[in-house]
């Protein structure tokens, strides 16, 4: 913002009533916001505009956060979708929005207190190493190129193993704005067109990802009350029998299960895990474990930095098989066979669980004998996935016959 003349305020307090005491001190005549579609963005909007009107100031909400928003995407009989699939080939069929100009200039008053900016200078290759990502938007300009340069057209092939830069590792700037959506969409089409076919299949597969990241954000625009309650009526009030105590086993990384473990771990060192760890760490949770899909919910949001609440409430209730198109309840993924089919060199559970770092690789792909370890200082499985899976499926045929 400096670049262009701009300077950023920081306040500290409620938004409403800080917007409004930075609105009377810079006379401004208008408040400019992208809508949001959780019930609390919704709730400050509601309480903006009031104060707008209070004051005799213009408030001026606009759509950015998605390419496609609120009621924009319906079934032929005006209903919100429920399905992903039909919800997407509506979504491909209509006008995408032009990209904004960017503003090439802005002048802030001087004089405006704002809190000390925070420094960015303490991330350093140490970071990088650990898989800690460089905070700004310059930065997210440089990782969306890199991506679209070297990472779209093997994405398909590679997005499902947890090891290395598999995706786009976009998802914090999308939802902090650092890059656009629109504009991240019209440039993965404009590099789709220049791919040989595979390539093309490749930068398909990841739109496809950014419409399911579209669809989540309609599921809770038109039914708020997923954050509270199962998606799928027939599971709501279903009962979570599992340890609680076990639940800090799970946030700890200290379950026995590795690749369970590397993941949680990941999370804990650098504010990111893999998609498909999400779901596995999600599925063990929820399947293994027996415990609420929104204890899960909650410590992902606490924990992630991309964390955005109406994709991480979807695919916490797609993996516990209570959501909108989930997974079915029966669908149980087995944390050995997931190693062997996403991990298969041990590279992942090694780099984020030491202990493990000396065993043979072969030995992380099953489960050890009753009461025994993979190694020394590392827990014993916390359960056996074989039979805590019988179990998972009976809770879910007697909360569906209810």
């Amino acid at each position: 913002m400096a670049e262009i003349g701009g300077r950023l305020v920081i306040r500290q307090g409620d938004a409403v009533a800080e917007l409004e005491k930075l609105a009377l001190e810079t006379r401004a005549e208008a408040i400019f916001f992208n809508r949001d579609p959780d019930p609390f963005g919704r709730g400050v909007e509601e309480r903006l505009e009031k104060m707008g009107a209070r004051i005799g100031i213009a408030i001026r909400p606009f759509k950015d956060v998605a390419i496609h928003e609120r009621n924009e995407v319906l079934t032929g009989g005006g209903d919100p979708f429920r399905v992903f699939t039909p919800y997407s080939k509506a979504w491909a069929k209509l006008p995408k929005p032009p990209i904004a100009k960017r503003i090439s200039r802005i002048q802030s008053p001087s004089g405006i207190f704002s809190l000390p900016h925070p420094d960015n200078s303490t991330w350093d290759l140490a970071s990088a190493a650990k898989g800690v990502l460089e905070a700004g938007e310059k930065a997210a300009r440089l990782r969306m190129q890199a991506f679209l340069d070297s990472g779209l057209a093997r994405y398909g092939a590679m997005r499902n193993l947890p090891s290395g830069r598999t995706t786009s590792r976009l998802s914090q700037d999308l939802r902090f704005g650092l890059i656009s959506i629109r504009e991240l969409h019209r440039a993965t089409l404009d590099k789709m067109e220049t791919l040989d076919a595979a390539g093309r299949d490749s930068a398909a597969t990841y739109v496809s990802e950014l419409v399911w990241r579209e669809f989540y954000m309609q599921v809770l625009w038109n039914f708020p009350a997923v954050l509270e309650e199962e998606f799928n009526v027939k599971y709501r009030g279903m009962v979570w029998p599992g340890k609680t105590a076990n639940f800090q086993r799970w946030c700890d990384g200290e379950t026995g299960f590795p690749i369970v473990d590397a993941a949680m771990r990941e999370l804990r060192e650098t504010g990111f895990m893999h998609n498909r760890t999400r779901m596995i760490a999600a599925m063990f949770l929820t399947k293994d474990l027996h415990l609420d899909w929104r204890m899960g919910e909650m410590w992902f949001m606490q924990t992630l930095a991309d964390g955005e609440i109406a994709s991480n409430n979807g695919g916490w209730q797609w993996s516990a098989g209570t959501g909108a198109d989930a997974a079915p309840y029966f669908r149980i993924q087995n944390p050995w066979s997931q190693t062997k089919r996403f991990d298969p060199d041990g590279t992942y559970i090694k780099t984020w669980v030491p202990e493990l770092l000396n065993v043979d690789v072969a030995k992380l792909m099953d489960p050890p004998a009753p009461g025994m370890r993979l190694a020394l200082g590392y827990p014993s499985p916390i359960v056996d996935h074989s039979v805590v899976r019988d179990i998972t499926l009976d809770l879910f045929k007697s909360a569906a016959v209810q």
